[in-house]
């Protein structure tokens, strides 16, 4: 049974990459800082699993990755840990430059310690060692409607405080490999959504706010155009690389679900008003809520991913299109109305989340 570590492991995307990990047969070792958006009631179903153990650390801590790398002894390493809300790095790039950044690097020095030290104990367990960066496709900056999706050779151009955070460290995970030759890889996803999302993203925010009747803030006019990835794809794309993708090599992945932003706001509505025959404050339908808000600061036009590489290489495709993912992300969080509560009334573990902040 191979040992995975997986890095922000209570986050959205690592929850979701933890779940299918134990569910393939892993040993997992999930390390997160649990800050604001980590969240152990998202893994609480799997707590007890006897394969599954946590540790509460910061990816940027030396000493604590040293010694869980010579401790657990991992075959992979899934590195999801990330500052990722572009307002929040606006408004505050400090934190993504020490996690995104120097906890990258810091990750990278232990893990590449670690698998010097296997060439001599464990020559076998050297040669099949894998470590995964998960990026963004937002280190491309953005598009305009008539350009060809970002690909693997997409020259970078980060727009954001964050970004740019991203960008850095996948030039670390490749100067790793290129210097030290440790086996890296790296992946380039994608806007997620799905269950178990924070509620500061699109999405939950505005399936929260039409459920407590207030306004759906949209940037601009919403003409920003984004691509869709349900989480369950990401993560399975993301496992399928760990055992298949090649040492050095970058694989995007996307969903083929390019949405502008008031589209996604508009279908979300609608799925509401198919399930919910109470509206609050006798609204007619959701879209009502729709309230155009002062765009953000260097706002990108448009991302989109080419996914070929990752299809025609390892044979991956989604199984979700964006209205059949959204409709189950929607559903999920209308029956799981304990978990969002606990994250917007403060009791969860981290700072009070109002639905109006």
């Amino acid at each position: 049974m191979k040992q995975i570590f997986i890095t922000g492991g209570a986050g959205f995307i690592g929850s979701e990459a933890v779940h299918q990990a134990l569910d393939a047969g892993f040993k997992v070792l999930n390390i997160d800082k649990l800050t604001y958006s980590g969240n152990l009631a998202s893994l609480a179903d799997i707590a007890s699993n006897p394969n599954y153990a946590f540790v509460k650390a910061d990816i940027a801590d030396q000493e604590t990755m040293q010694q869980l790398f010579e401790t657990y002894q991992p075959d992979y390493v899934l590195h999801l840990a990330a500052e990722s809300h572009v307002d929040r790095s606006i408004d505050s790039p400090k934190p993504f430059i020490d996690t995104n950044i120097q906890g990258t690097y810091v990750l990278l020095e232990a893990a590449r310690r670690y698998w010097k030290k296997l060439a001599a104990d464990d020559p076998l367990k050297h040669d099949a060692f894998r470590f995964l960066h998960i990026s963004t496709d937002e280190v491309f900056g953005d598009l305009s409607e008539t350009e060809t999706r970002f690909n693997e050779k997409t020259p970078y151009a980060p727009s954001s405080p964050y970004s740019a955070s991203k960008a850095a460290s996948d030039h670390l995970v490749r100067a790793w490999h290129r210097t030290y030759g440790l086996p890296t890889m790296i992946t380039n996803c994608s806007n997620n959504y799905g269950p178990r999302q924070f509620p500061e993203k699109l999405i939950p925010l505005c399936i929260l706010h039409a459920l407590n009747g207030q306004s759906l803030p949209v940037y601009g006019r919403g003409n920003q155009i984004r691509d869709w990835l349900y989480v369950g794809d990401h993560v399975r794309a993301l496992l399928l690389v760990l055992e298949r993708g090649i040492n050095g090599e970058t694989y995007c992945i996307g969903g083929f679900g390019e949405r502008r932003n008031l589209e996604v706001v508009k279908t979300v509505c609608h799925i509401m008003d198919k399930l919910i025959e109470e509206k609050p404050n006798d609204l007619k339908n959701f879209q009502e809520l729709i309230t155009f808000v002062q765009d953000r600061p260097g706002h990108d036009l448009r991302y989109a991913i080419d996914p070929h590489k990752i299809q025609n290489d390892l044979g991956w495709k989604p199984l979700e299109n964006f209205e059949s993912g959204l409709e189950k992300t929607v559903q999920w969080y209308l029956t799981n109305k304990d978990w969002w509560r606990a994250i917007l009334d403060g009791t969860y573990q981290g700072e009070r989340l109002g639905l109006g902040d």
